[in-house]
């Protein structure tokens, strides 16, 4: 059989990037896993050898189930969401010429029901403190401006449907 067009789907002539990620468990011992005694703690291993210990929150499963000093996937999402933003704000901000010191986000990310009753991760808060050094140095328009800009451009905000505020306070050194 011959083809006069391309062999590749729709799909995949539109992709792209693909990321990757392997997440691991096992049951301990002898936990009998039926009566939901087991362990939530499990690995999350990434492309760059990254290896990340990783549970369910402790508050949504208790103590010894979930491993508190793991990161849970709500934690996970609230800060794919904060560091997507970061990134895709200095990349705006040095396109438009102002020279970022430092970059700190104490973001937070808040569970309330949707209209089926089902938990869910509704709106992201992110609070950036962001240093700018030398000149030029934005306003307030200009700084808004490129936070607007970097979450329009933001991969991740643009493949959530949870709201995302962006509350920046901005200073100079």
């Amino acid at each position: 059989m011959t083809s006069n067009g391309p062999s590749t789907s729709m799909k995949e002539r539109h992709l792209a990037h693909e990321y990757r990620a392997t997440v691991k468990w096992r049951r301990e011992g002898d936990a009998k896993f039926t009566d939901q005694r087991y362990s939530r703690g499990h690995t999350w291993s990434f492309d760059g050898g990254v290896t990340v210990p990783a549970s369910s929150s402790p508050l949504s499963v208790r103590l010894p189930y979930s491993v508190a000093e793991a990161v849970d996937p709500e934690e996970a999402f609230v800060a794919a969401v904060a560091s997507c933003h970061l990134l895709t704000f200095l990349y705006v901000a040095a396109k438009r010429g102002y020279a970022v010191d430092s970059y700190a986000d104490e973001a937070v990310g808040e569970m309330t029901k949707n209209e089926r009753g089902k938990l869910w991760v509704s709106k992201v808060i992110l609070s950036p403190a962001i240093a700018f050094t030398g000149e030029p140095r934005p306003s307030r328009e200009q700084f808004e401006e490129l936070h607007h800009l970097a979450h329009e451009e933001c991969f991740i905000a643009n493949s959530v449907k949870s709201e995302v505020v962006v509350q920046g306070a901005m200073s100079f050194v």
